[in-house]
């Protein structure tokens, strides 16, 4: 079993306690992070309200193309949307599934940007599974309770130890804290930065 499986359905669960935990500390921005992130989330994000939907849909309709190719896309690409900014990320066994799930990527509405940061590998295995869940979850609670960082505007994701970041910095002072943050944590082999800058001349206009 590739530890993808486990971590694409771990992670509703993380973004509900996360939820949990943001409203114990603020009710007014306490909401869970995630592909059906909150409107009080998604207000606070750089992206607004309307491109968080915006995403959402696209994300929602690169899921349907996978599941509707093979269970295993489905089940082994993690797909990451930012601004119509697409990031793939997970294990497959063959170069060729992975140039599918980039060309199926494309094929969504609103796609203007298909970044395949997938491995192709058929290494796997409880161990990579739960260092990986660790690394992420370890990140995502350093970036939560760094004042310096606004966390809402930043996914993180790991597999075999590097650790992918997705989002819209505020400035290069704050993409360098995250990505310091992500280099510091025990196990982290690499960091793979796909964060743009809030001034960022490449950005869709709101």
């Amino acid at each position: 079993m590739q530890a993808r499986y486990s971590a694409r359905f771990a992670a509703p669960a993380f973004a509900l306690a996360l939820g949990l935990l943001l409203a114990a500390c603020d009710p007014i921005t306490g909401a869970v992070v995630g592909a059906g992130a909150e409107v009080g989330v998604a207000a606070g994000e750089e992206r607004g309200v309307g491109g968080a939907l915006s995403d959402t849909k696209i994300n929602s309709e690169i899921d349907g193309l996978y599941l509707n190719k093979n269970l295993g896309m489905f089940r082994d690409v993690t797909v990451t949307v930012t601004e119509g900014r697409v990031q793939l990320t997970g294990k497959v066994k063959k170069p060729e599934e992975r140039v599918e799930a980039a060309r199926l990527a494309w094929q969504a509405a609103g796609v203007r940007q298909v970044i395949d940061d997938i491995q192709v590998t058929d290494q796997s295995g409880l161990i990579d599974y739960g260092r990986d869940v660790r690394i992420a979850n370890t990140l995502r609670f350093q970036l939560l309770f760094d004042k310096q960082v606004h966390n809402v505007n930043y996914t993180v994701d790991s597999v075999n130890g590097t650790v992918y970041l997705m989002g819209i910095a505020q400035d290069q002072a704050e993409l360098d804290r995250v990505i310091a943050h992500a280099r510091n944590i025990e196990g982290v082999q690499r960091v793979v930065n796909n964060v743009v800058l809030k001034t960022d001349a490449s950005r869709k206009s709101s």
